[in-house]
């Protein structure tokens, strides 16, 4: 589905370069759930950003789905972005003057869609995540859980084929984060590719591949198969 090839990333700082990703080479298959971990400043959090398109490398290949990605224009960018790859952030990014329901509708309306139709799919995908009785809530109204519930249905209302995560409970208590946690699961179950980001060590080790990262490069790369055929 994806394949990175040589990926390098550097940022000036004062008179110092600093190379977020030094010659990243990672292929992803459909449907896998992926956690990436390591230290701050380790490259992590580049990494997603790079998968979804909102940072450009300094050099290498970005293929998705056969598509060489790093020669679109900004604007092409844009729309495979929006197409292809759900964000799910730490902060939630909900739009604050906006209901549940709202927020969910804002990408459906940028697309075109009729109001009908929105209306149509916000209500199902809120109900599929427990949330029609906050779908008239604005943010402040609803917990951290319910906050992040509505990020991840907005993140899926356009479908797309790649759900990106950064550190999506780091703002949650144990109960919410658990809940979240077997929301993106089941969405993994039923076909989606996930990548999150994550301090949370528990929470990296429940997925099936396991990248950690340090000073910009990929030092580790585990699944659970190949664990499973060691023993």
């Amino acid at each position: 589905m994806i394949e990175l090839q040589d990926i390098c990333r550097s940022f000036v700082v004062g008179d110092e370069t600093v190379h977020a990703l030094d010659h990243v080479t990672l292929d992803i298959a459909k449907g896998e759930y992926i956690s990436i971990m390591g230290a701050s400043g380790s490259g992590k959090s580049t990494l997603l950003n790079m998968l979804g398109l909102l940072d450009e490398p300094n050099s290498g290949s970005y293929q998705f789905q056969g598509k060489e990605l790093t020669t679109l224009s900004e604007e092409k960018r844009a729309a495979f972005r929006r197409e292809n790859i759900g964000f799910i952030f730490q902060s939630f990014h909900l739009i604050p003057r906006l209901t549940a329901a709202g927020n969910l509708e804002l990408p459906l309306m940028l697309m075109g869609m009729s109001p009908a139709e929105r209306r149509k799919r916000s209500t199902k995908v809120l109900a599929d995540l427990g949330l029609s009785d906050r779908a008239h809530h604005l943010p402040k109204q609803l917990s951290g859980g319910q906050q992040q519930r509505v990020a991840i249905a907005r993140a899926m209302i356009l479908k797309p084929p790649m759900l990106l995560a950064d550190e999506p409970t780091g703002n949650l208590d144990t109960h919410s984060g658990t809940e979240v946690v077997k929301i993106l699961e089941a969405l993994n179950v039923s076909g989606i590719t996930l990548v999150v980001v994550t301090h949370d060590v528990a929470l990296g080790r429940r997925a099936h591949r396991r990248i950690r990262m340090l000073d910009g490069k990929i030092v580790q790369d585990e699944s659970s198969r190949s664990n499973e055929s060691a023993t």
